[in-house]
């Protein structure tokens, strides 16, 4: 009888925030494109997985990433379920939705969890060891996919092995370590210790049996919130009122670190969790003094250094193991060594209060993108840029008046009950109050100039009343 196809269940609902400023809580790094090619981590990871030996997707995201996960899943030509959580909850409470659902679909199923940020080159290597691993899972193993560290790193946890199981590779999980101080990290790698993944196989089944064990309020509020559940468009939504009962917290915490059915596989493939900017520095291409230089970026007398600059042009001279990364709106340097650091960096703009901290100048939706060009006292400038077939919602504004610019493309503009086309140099205007909707109806992107002057020019200042992607 032939195996069953591994389920993979993909995380991608995270916010990556050590790779700010490129990296933010409105579009984090899984799905910018970072790798060869311009695609994306969490496209990478979808790619990998297109092989018979896995079953149809389900990925796990939220509200706010929905409209990005599914164009570029139909941009890889890869069909699966996109179910969104409420709110964030770590990844045991996804791996809870995620098993139940697997379980739903085949009560027999092998589920793999994967991070959406993670870089794998050989495919072929990552396929063969989640069969062998999967025969593990299939025998009542949680399988880890851990892998052989080639220095001792501070900034991943470690596995320790156990019992040898039959599986070559594979072995009993003595237990699981937090990241290390470089002492205990040099200690490690002469023991055998493997780094932590964060990727694991396991049988549906027994992966509720032992969330049931050792996390009860978390399947109880992962299995009310998938009963509960309602199709939004094309998505799966969580309940809400179900999920959020669930506790913030690892599967490693909740599951890995109490179970007696923990095993490991030592990986065959070189793997990157790109976590932060040295470890996009360390799987990058590099000039012959070791620099990675992305964008308008010039240096000299500088070594294994990091520069990319997305617009202006960015500078350095006689630096050597730094990170200089410049956006529209924020630059950010730093030594390579406290590159881990910038979460924290991130944290304090938090509390402070610096909207750079989470947002892009650039805001994606489902109909494309905008941009902030200016803004002051009465007036706001920005750059909207609507893909083909896209459509804004039908809205109105109660304390502002807008006008429109067309640069390329065509746009198909709704005022009230007159509808026109606006070409290329041509403007229209929209008053106070009026019903509007905004349509790209050509076969090339359309760009425009968005100028709004009133007393007020916020985006809550947006009433919807028709809308096609279902938003509130």
């Amino acid at each position: 009888m032939p195996s069953p196809k591994i389920i993979p269940l993909i995380m991608a609902g995270g916010a990556g925030t050590r790779l700010w400023p490129l990296s933010r809580d409105t579009m984090p790094k899984q799905f910018i494109p970072l790798l060869e090619g311009g695609l994306s981590t969490f496209q990478a990871t979808l790619l990998r997985l297109a092989d018979p030996t896995f079953d149809t997707p389900i990925v796990i995201t939220n509200n706010d990433f929905r409209f990005i996960a599914a164009e570029q899943m139909l941009a890889c030509g890869i069909e699966g379920e996109i179910v969104l959580e409420p709110e964030r909850r770590d990844s045991a409470a996804a791996i809870a939705v995620g098993a139940v659902l697997a379980s739903r679909r085949d009560p027999e199923a092998i589920g793999i969890a994967l991070a959406s940020d993670h870089l794998i080159v050989d495919a072929a290597a990552f396929r063969s060891d989640c069969k062998r691993a999967a025969r593990l899972a299939a025998a009542g193993l949680i399988m880890t996919l851990g892998i052989p560290p080639t220095y001792p790193s501070t900034a991943y946890g470690y596995l320790a092995p156990g019992e040898e199981l039959a599986e070559p590779g594979a072995s009993r999980l003595a237990r699981f370590v937090e990241k290390p101080k470089l002492e205990l990290a040099t200690r490690y790698l002469a023991e055998g210790y493997l780094w932590n993944s964060g990727n694991f196989l396991f049988a549906a089944r027994t992966m509720l049996s032992e969330l049931a064990r050792h996390a009860p309020e978390v399947l109880e509020a992962a299995e009310a919130a998938v009963e509960k559940a309602g199709r939004d468009l094309d998505f799966l939504r969580l309940d809400r009122d179900s999920f959020v009962r669930a506790t913030s917290i690892s599967i490693d915490y909740a599951v890995m670190e109490r179970t007696e059915l923990a095993g490991m596989l030592a990986a065959s493939f070189d793997w990157s969790d790109i976590g932060s900017w040295n470890s996009i520095h360390e799987i990058k291409p590099k000039d012959g003094d070791g620099n990675v230089l992305e964008g308008r970026a010039v240096v000299i007398d500088s070594r294994r250094s990091l520069v990319r600059s997305d617009e202006m042009l960015t500078t350095v001279v006689g630096l050597d193991d730094v990170v200089v990364v410049a956006t529209r709106d924020a630059v950010l340097v730093s030594s390579m060594a406290a590159a881990g650091k910038v979460k924290n960096l991130v944290e304090r703009m938090k509390a402070a209060g610096r909207p750079e901290a989470s947002e892009h100048l650039r805001i994606y939706r489902p109909w494309g993108w905008y941009q902030r060009i200016d803004i002051g006292a009465r007036f706001q400038v920005k750059r909207i840029h609507v893909k083909e077939g896209g459509q804004l919602s039908l809205q109105k504004h109660f304390h502002r008046a807008e006008h429109w610019v067309v640069v390329s493309g065509t746009a198909e503009v709704t005022v009230d009950e007159r509808t026109v086309m606006i070409h290329e140099n041509e403007s229209v205007y929209l008053p106070i109050g009026c019903t509007h909707r905004l349509k790209n109806p050509g076969r090339i992107p359309l760009e425009l100039i968005e100028v709004q002057v009133g007393a007020y020019t916020g985006e809550d200042d947006i009433v919807r009343i028709e809308d096609i992607y279902a938003r509130g």
